[in-house]
């Protein structure tokens, strides 16, 4: 049991580096000051192998580490806890359609990112409306404002879910001979 839990433990560590990593390494900036990324691919890859649990606190370390990095200090307690939750929504999504068989992995992904990053964006819209608000803007200018960030994290998601459905079988791959228990 202990050397099963320390595999666990490793991947998580693991998983959570590389989101970070893959967060970081390819940024294309937007004119609402964030960018895009390929760290939600990540995210959601943390869900599915390490379940909706654990998966869901790697992801969230990954992403906040990502902000914490790269300066955006602001962002690092939403990052983690928007990330977090994007990672536990597809990763119970995709462990409860695994039961059937006759769909393929790329469906599943598909199925259970998108509503996962729907997550996403409503979170940073939350958040950032949030924010604005404690500098001092009304709701409606707040919520007007953080509107023009949307259709960027709705393609940041999108990325997100096809990474996801490139990387997932490789790792999953990597991760089961390394000893992990892994439903996909």
């Amino acid at each position: 049991m202990t050397n099963h839990k320390t595999k666990t433990i490793i991947i998580a560590a693991l998983l959570a580096a590389l989101t970070t990593v893959a967060t970081m390494i390819i940024k294309i900036p937007t004119p609402t000051q964030g960018y895009i990324h390929l760290g939600d691919g990540m995210v959601l890859i943390c869900g599915i192998l390490l379940g909706p649990g654990i998966g869901a606190v790697a992801a969230g370390i990954g992403s906040m580490m990502a902000d914490l990095f790269g300066g955006y200090m602001a962002w690092v307690p939403g990052t983690f806890a928007i990330k977090a939750l994007t990672a536990l929504v597809g990763g119970w999504l995709y462990h409860h359609m695994v039961k059937r068989e006759h769909m393929s992995t790329l469906v599943r992904v598909a199925l259970c990112g998108i509503p996962a990053e729907l997550v996403m964006v409503a979170g940073y819209y939350v958040y950032e409306t949030g924010m604005e608000l404690l500098m001092g803007s009304t709701a409606e200018a707040a919520a007007t404002a953080v509107l023009a960030g949307v259709p960027f994290n709705a393609v940041q998601g999108l990325a997100g879910v096809i990474v996801c459905a490139v990387l997932l079988p490789v790792l999953s791959h990597a991760s089961a001979e390394m000893g992990a228990r892994i439903r996909t």
